[in-house]
């Protein structure tokens, strides 16, 4: 399932995006302020992001410089009704997938989304090699350098989830339900002290801290 943050202070082109967008295997979170967006991606983990420049309460332009100084890497689309070069090459070195300006076609946009959907698809295999460590889901055998690791039931769980979604942060929400089935009963330290140990383990593994969200396996690491 793939799961899309739009934010369009426009509610009709908005609604009009949705529809054309969401499929039982995409669904769509609309927003429409730049505050209600980072408030939302605190929550939830997206596979890409389409974001409006002008909003009511600043610009997405500016939204995305700061997810990518905080090392989000979930790729986005920038929607704008500015189509001057200079606009489109700012939007790009902001660190934009895609650029699209308004008007535009819902069947181009449609396209172009499932492009970026499929470029930033999750690992999804039972046999991972990254830098060094081959990691065997289906044997459970984990190795760094040829040496066999031995990981517990839930490090097998948390390292998956982190290497099948390498580059990409995932929330310390998440983690918990995925790792804990659910979730609802289990202290947060649990999660805290599941890293730390995975992380004593692997090594040098890229497993990066990102404060006040959660953890990602780091890309090119």
């Amino acid at each position: 399932m793939s799961r899309i943050l739009l934010l369009e202070d426009d509610e009709a082109l908005g609604r009009g995006i949705g529809m054309a967008l969401e499929t039982p295997d995409c669904t769509v979170t609309h927003c429409g302020t730049r505050l209600q967006a980072a408030d939302i991606l605190q929550r939830m983990v997206f596979d890409l992001l389409i974001f409006d420049i002008n909003l009511p309460d600043g610009s997405g332009l500016e939204l995305l410089r700061t997810l990518r100084r905080n090392g989000s890497l979930t790729p986005a689309i920038l929607l704008t009704a500015n189509d001057l070069e200079l606009d489109e090459v700012t939007g790009l070195e902001a660190g934009a997938d895609d650029y699209i300006t308004k008007p535009f076609s819902l069947a181009v946009l449609r396209a172009r989304v499932n492009a970026q959907l499929r470029r930033s698809a999750p690992v999804n295999q039972d046999r991972v090699e990254l830098s060094g460590f081959v990691f065997d889901f289906a044997r459970l055998e984990f190795f760094k350098d040829g040496v066999l690791i031995d990981l517990s039931r839930t490090e097998q769980r948390l390292l998956r989830l982190l290497v099948e979604n390498h580059g990409r942060t995932l929330p310390r929400e998440l983690l918990l339900e995925k790792v804990w089935d659910g979730g609802e009963f289990v202290d947060e330290n649990a999660l805290s002290v599941a890293v730390r140990r995975l992380r004593a383990k692997l090594g040098n593994a890229p497993i990066k801290t990102v404060y006040g969200v959660g953890y990602t396996w780091e890309v090119g690491k």
